[in-house]
């Protein structure tokens, strides 16, 4: 009998260590919210792959969508700890916010805007100049920074002749400019590229970093200037984040520092992003 007391004495103690020391390594993970512009996705999962094999007890949960779309979630207060923008118009609307933690914006890649096709596809385009000659072009909305490029770029070619912001130029405005050719408006970067790759539309404008992956599905018919488009900048930020607590904000600002890495950035370099940017 006295063993048996000995026994279940020596059981229960190993149980409450044992939770006990769940509790500590539950109150030790925590779970970093870091909100990507679409065109990082494939870049990010990668790196996300390689950051977590080294730590353990972080988990960290990508938000990928267009930099409008994202900032506007973040003004509407869902959780974030890091927001990496595919255009500075974003970072500058959040720092107007007073919700980027102060000394780390960073601008980090650049990136350059091409316009596709279907690989093996027939078109008559052969660049920006004779997009009039395409049956159906995928073109993401004007909040979109690379929608907001395409325009800015058919701008400068004196294509569309507005003074109005080129964020502001709608889908309709450019079709009846280009003699009323079909246009499907995408709401990211993304949802263009597949539309290419899938045969929905004829040609469409994504970045370079886009084509990585897709090299049997899509082809390039022009690479767009950066003299056109303006500097295609990603920018990154820490956020304040107020339902954070010490050990999610330590870890958020540990994968931050990460991301600035020239390890990591050459992993960025491999999906054809241009890291040789100043911070």
């Amino acid at each position: 009998m006295r063993n048996r007391l000995i026994s279940f004495v020596v059981i229960i103690s190993m149980l409450s260590c044992i939770l006990v020391g769940c509790g500590e390594t539950s109150r030790e993970q925590a779970a970093v919210e870091v909100f990507i512009a679409a065109s990082l996705k494939p870049a990010m999962e990668e790196i996300v792959a390689n950051y977590t094999a080294d730590h353990d007890n972080v988990k960290i949960n990508l938000h990928a969508d267009s930099s409008g779309t994202l900032l506007t979630q973040i003004e509407e207060g869902y959780e974030c700890d890091i927001f990496f923008s595919a255009a500075t118009k974003q970072m500058d609307q959040l720092e107007q916010d007073g919700l980027v933690e102060e000394g780390t914006r960073k601008s980090v890649l650049n990136n350059q805007v091409v316009l596709i096709k279907g690989k093996g596809q027939r078109t008559k385009v052969t660049g920006l100049t004779s997009l009039n000659k395409a049956k159906s072009i995928a073109l993401a909305a004007g909040s979109v920074p690379v929608g907001k490029y395409t325009r800015e770029a058919l701008k400068n070619l004196d294509i569309l002749k507005t003074s109005k912001d080129s964020s502001e130029i709608t889908t309709t405005e450019i079709s009846k400019t280009l003699g009323d050719v079909e246009i499907s408006e995408q709401s990211n970067v993304s949802k263009v590229l597949l539309a290419v790759a899938e045969g929905s539309c004829e040609v469409g404008t994504v970045y370079l970093s886009d084509t990585y992956g897709y090299e049997d599905k899509i082809e390039m018919i022009e690479t767009v200037s950066n003299d056109l488009t303006g500097d295609v900048v990603y920018p990154v930020c820490l956020v304040k984040n107020e339902e954070a607590d010490e050990t999610q904000r330590m870890k958020a600002n540990e994968f931050y520092e990460y991301l600035l890495r020239s390890q990591t950035k050459d992993v960025f370099a491999k999906y054809n992003f241009d890291i040789d940017l100043e911070k």
